[in-house]
């Protein structure tokens, strides 16, 4: 497990919240221009500083006010002068000129002058910065599913029950629901803008009144890393992230230009920063990939630039997800490369590797521990799906990884775990 990053919070400092009195006379004249400073030790702790200035000279009516000042405090405080700390009282008394020795700001209280006394607390408080508790660690649960379109067949099954049950059977969506973040390929754009790609065997669109099925079927995060994203243009990238952040579902993979198909998506859950990014090695044309100004997906057909971001990304995340569109259709075995691929991907900080595109399974091996699913294969796409899965990742609070293969199958348009 890697070691999760601190943030920082808050405490308290100690000051002093300060209390100002004013005597004032009409003998008194010009400025504040006299200082006098209290100390005291007494039991209740409570810390004195006060400032008192007396315009005019060595006369004997300043010399009684500043005597009755003293006396007063100590009065007032309950000052025993034959304590074992008594206060100390030192009065320094300005010149006639009106002069400030003692820095003190000049009083606005009226020309007749004053004496000014400040008395503080040790209540007082303000923030510190400092090192905040480290989050609560708990058990987290990844769930991951493979290609998800909403065909015919799927919208069939919906309609006629009425509702998501009629697509996904309750073994599966208790699984969803008892996971903390569930994940899939979105291998279509929703769009009713654009133009058809021309000499394309499969184009797949769905209007924007389709977007409720993605959030009741529980997705939290998909890939639109994938070689239909574009099958009506670029319109439907932009469409496609609109009605995602309407929905309130992240995404990953394409985007309006390379810095945003490249992004790292980070989702908080138990304590941990879980890192996502995905990136496709399947599309149709070199167009279709994101560059500095145009939209595209993130491509991996040359993995440096995805495995600097994997590096980059690995430094801000306690667990990575790379969710790659990758292999060939049909086949049930990995290509070398993907085989490769996965491995630098992990060799670059991924923790976890899905794999998709081949629309079919294919096995989940282990890399320096780490799982690498070389293809979820179809969840809800067509009208027949013999063999597919939900692979759950069961992260505990030690950072121990638990890799559950869940196998499911469809028909009509209806998935259910293969146990049903």
């Amino acid at each position: 497990m890697k070691k999760l990053r601190n943030t920082c919070g808050s405490s308290q400092r100690s000051g002093k919240r300060n209390r100002v009195i004013f005597l004032r006379g009409a003998w008194m004249l010009g400025v504040l221009t006299s200082s006098v400073v209290f100390a005291c030790g007494c039991s209740n702790k409570t810390e004195l500083v006060g400032v008192a200035a007396v315009a005019g000279n060595d006369s004997p009516e300043a010399s009684s006010v500043a005597q009755k000042v003293e006396d007063g405090i100590e009065k007032m405080l309950g000052i025993d002068e034959t304590a074992a700390e008594p206060v100390r009282i030192q009065l320094n008394q300005g010149d006639a000129s009106g002069s400030n020795p003692a820095g003190e700001k000049e009083s606005k209280k009226g020309s007749d002058g004053g004496i000014r006394i400040e008395l503080a607390t040790e209540a007082a408080t303000e923030p510190e910065p400092t090192t905040a508790p480290e989050p609560e660690i708990e058990d987290i649960t990844l769930l991951f599913a493979g290609d998800v379109y909403f065909s015919n067949y799927v919208l069939s099954a919906y309609d006629k029950a009425g509702g998501i049950h009629g697509v996904l059977d309750e073994g599966i969506r208790a699984e969803i629901d008892a996971a903390d973040i569930f994940m899939v390929n979105q291998e279509f754009p929703f769009t009713e803008r654009g133009t058809q790609a021309a000499d394309k065997q499969y184009t797949f669109r769905l209007p924007h009144d389709r977007l409720h099925m993605m959030n009741e079927m529980g997705i939290d995060i998909v890939t639109l890393a994938n070689n239909h994203i574009l099958d009506f243009g670029p319109e439907g990238i932009t469409d496609s992230i609109a009605a995602l952040n309407e929905a309130g579902i992240k995404y990953v993979g394409a985007g309006e230009d390379l810095e945003e198909a490249k992004k790292l998506e980070i989702i908080e859950v138990g304590g941990r920063k879980i890192g996502f990014i995905g990136t496709s090695r399947v599309y149709m044309a070199a167009s279709w990939a994101a560059g500095e100004n145009h939209p595209g997906v993130f491509s991996t057909y040359d993995p440096t630039l995805p495995i600097e971001e994997i590096k980059k990304a690995d430094e801000l995340v306690d667990y990575l997800v790379v969710y790659v569109h990758w292999g060939i259709e049909r086949e049930t075995s990995p290509e070398n490369y993907q085989r490769v691929m996965g491995q630098q991907y992990i060799d670059a900080g991924a923790d976890i590797v899905i794999g998709s595109h081949p629309h079919v399974l294919q096995p989940l091996e282990f890399y320096n521990e780490k799982p690498i699913m070389f293809s979820m294969g179809n969840f809800v796409f067509g009208s027949s799906i013999p063999s597919t899965e939900l692979l759950k990742i069961e992260i505990s609070t030690g950072g121990e990884m638990k890799v559950t293969e869940i196998p499911c199958t469809s028909s009509g348009g209806y998935t259910k775990l293969k146990s049903q």
